[in-house]
C-alpha cells in the first residue's frame, strides 16, 4: 500500500469521505484513510497503487485532485527530511522528466520571493529533466496548512507542510456541464447539480446498473445517474412536472441535451405509497429528495374523507383511464413517507444496493428528525448539510442480504404500530412543517 494525499473542494465536508469511500466500492479499489480532519482539505489515504489512485479519484465530485505523498513536516526542515527518508527510492523513475514545482496553500499566502525560497530548498532532489510551466511530465506540488486569518496577523509561516506528486484531477469540473443554470427545463424543487451527482455517486451509481427516483420531478437524480452509467428511471406523483411545460422543454428533453437519452429507461406517473411497481428485488439503487411538504403539506392519493365525497370514488372508477383524469389526494404523515420509502427499498433493491434520500430536521438537537431505520437495511453514510435553523442530511442506507437480516427485528418492525393516521391537520401530519413555521423555537 502507497500513501497518497487527496485535495477536497472547500464545500460539504461531511459529503467528502462517504463519497471517496463510496467510490472505492465502485471501483474495487482496497482504501484506508489514514488521516482526515474536516477542517482541513486535506485527506491522507493508502491505496495499492498510482492507477488505483485515477480510477478512485476519476469521477469524484468533491475531490480537486490526489497526489503521491512525498512527505510531510510541521516545518520546512521537517519536509525536507522527510522527503530524503521517504521518496527517495522513488527519485530514479522522474531523473529525465521535465517538471514543475507549484504552491496549494490553505488559509495563507506566500510571496514570490517566498516561494522560489521554498522551492529552492528542493534542489537535492536529482531531477536533470527541464523545467517547464506548461504542461510538463510531473508536477510536484507544495501543500501547506496555515493558521485562520494568517494573512491580516502576519503570520510567515505555515503549520505544515506536505509535498505530492500530482497523479490525477477529479472530474469536478462536470458539475458545471450539468449547472441548472444552462439546463432546458428545471422547476423550484429541480436538486443543484453538485448534490445529485455527489449523491449518485454515494449511491453507487454505475454502468450496468438501474436506479430509480420515485419523486422524479424534472430529473435531476436520474440525469446524474445516468452520467455515471447507469439506466435510470424515475416516477412522480405529478405527471406535469415529467411532461414539462411544451415547447420541447421536458424532463425527457434534459436526457436529450445532455445527449444520454439512451440511459433513460422510462418515467411514469405514480405514488411512491401506491406503487404499481411490483415488489420484485430489482433496483441497484433508489435515490430522491421526497417533498417536504412546507407550503401545503403532503399528500398522497386517496380520499380525506370517502364518507363526504363519494362522487370521487365513484368518478375513479369510472374515469380513471382518460387521459384528462386528476386523481384525488389526501394529506399524508411526513414520517410515515419515510417509512414507506424504506419499505419499499428493502422490497426492491438488491442485495448491498442503495438508497439514498435527503431528508430536512432542525440543527437544535432536541428538535431534530429522528433518522428511520429498517431492519433490512444499514445506515452506511449521514451527510449534512446546514442552512440557519434547518439542516438537510443525505441518508444512505445498504439493502443487508435477507440471510443476515435478524428475524427478531423484522417481527418486530411488522408489528409496530402505524404513523399514516398521527393527525389530520397538516401541522399534525408534518413536525418539519410545524418546526419551520415555528422558526425551531420550543413550545414552552
Amino acid at each position: 500500500m502507497m500513501d497518497f494525499i487527496i485535495k477536497f473542494a472547500q464545500a460539504h465536508e461531511t459529503f467528502r469521505i462517504p463519497e471517496i469511500e463510496a467510490l472505492a466500492v465502485v471501483e474495487n479499489i482496497p482504501l484506508k484513510v489514514v488521516q482526515y480532519d474536516e477542517a482541513s482539505p486535506l485527506c491522507i489515504v493508502q491505496l495499492p497503487s498510482a492507477d488505483a489512485a485515477k480510477k478512485l479519484i476519476r469521477r469524484s465530485i468533491m475531490a480537486q485532485s490526489i497526489h503521491e505523498l512525498w512527505g510531510s513536516g510541521k516545518t520546512l526542515e521537517e519536509l525536507l527530511e522527510s522527503v530524503k527518508e521517504k521518496s527517495s527510492p522513488e527519485w530514479p523513475a522522474y531523473k529525465d522528466s521535465s517538471f514543475k514545482f507549484v504552491f496549494d496553500s490553505y488559509q495563507g499566502s506566500r510571496s514570490k520571493a517566498s516561494q522560489l525560497s521554498v522551492i529552492n530548498s528542493f534542489r537535492f532532489l536529482p531531477f536533470e529533466g527541464q523545467i517547464i510551466m506548461k504542461n510538463p511530465d510531473e508536477i510536484f506540488t507544495i501543500l501547506e496548512l496555515w493558521p485562520f486569518d494568517s494573512v491580516p496577523m502576519g503570520i510567515e509561516n505555515p503549520d505544515y507542510y506536505h509535498l505530492g506528486r500530482l497523479i490525477a484531477n477529479s472530474a469536478r469540473d462536470v458539475v458545471l456541464k450539468f449547472d441548472l443554470k444552462k439546463r432546458h427545463y428545471i422547476s423550484t424543487t429541480s436538486m443543484d447539480s453538485e448534490l445529485a451527482l455527489i449523491t449518485a455517486n454515494i449511491a453507487l451509481a454505475a454502468p450496468g446498473k438501474i436506479f430509480y427516483d420515485p419523486f422524479v420531478g424534472t430529473g435531476s437524480f436520474p440525469i446524474a445517474c445516468a452520467h455515471f452509467g447507469a439506466m435510470s428511471w424515475g416516477s412522480d406523483i405529478d405527471g406535469r412536472s415529467i411532461r414539462g411545460e411544451g415547447n420541447g422543454k421536458s424532463l425527457k428533453s434534459n436526457f436529450g441535451q445532455y445527449d444520454i437519452e439512451n440511459l433513460l429507461g422510462d418515467v411514469f406517473s405514480a405514488d411512491v405509497t401506491n406503487s404499481p411497481i411490483r415488489r420484485r428485488r430489482i433496483w441497484d439503487g433508489i435515490v430522491c429528495d421526497p417533498p417536504y411538504g412546507v407550503r401545503e403539506g403532503l399528500r398522497v392519493l386517496g380520499l380525506k374523507d370517502p364518507d363526504k365525497t363519494p362522487w370521487l370514488t365513484e368518478r375513479g372508477r369510472k374515469h380513471g383511464t382518460d387521459f384528462d383524469f386528476v386523481p384525488p389526494k389526501k394529506p399524508y404523515s411526513f414520517m410515515a413517507i419515510l417509512d414507506d420509502i424504506l419499505v419499499f427499498a428493502a422490497e426492491t433493491l438488491v442485495d448491498n444496493g442503495r438508497l439514498s434520500f435527503w431528508m430536512p430536521t432542525a440543527n437544535e438537537e432536541d428538535q431534530q428528525i429522528a433518522t428511520p431505520t429498517h431492519p433490512s437495511l444499514e445506515i452506511v453514510a449521514n451527510c449534512v448539510q446546514t442552512f440557519n435553523k434547518w439542516s438537510r442530511r443525505l441518508i444512505t442506507y445498504r439493502r443487508i442480504p435477507d440471510s443476515d437480516v435478524s428475524k427478531v427485528a423484522l417481527e418486530a418492525y411488522a408489528c409496530k404500530e402505524t404513523r399514516s393516521q398521527d393527525g389530520t391537520t397538516a401541522d399534525e401530519l408534518n413536525p418539519f412543517r410545524r418546526g419551520y413555521f415555528r422558526k425551531f423555537q420550543s413550545d414552552s
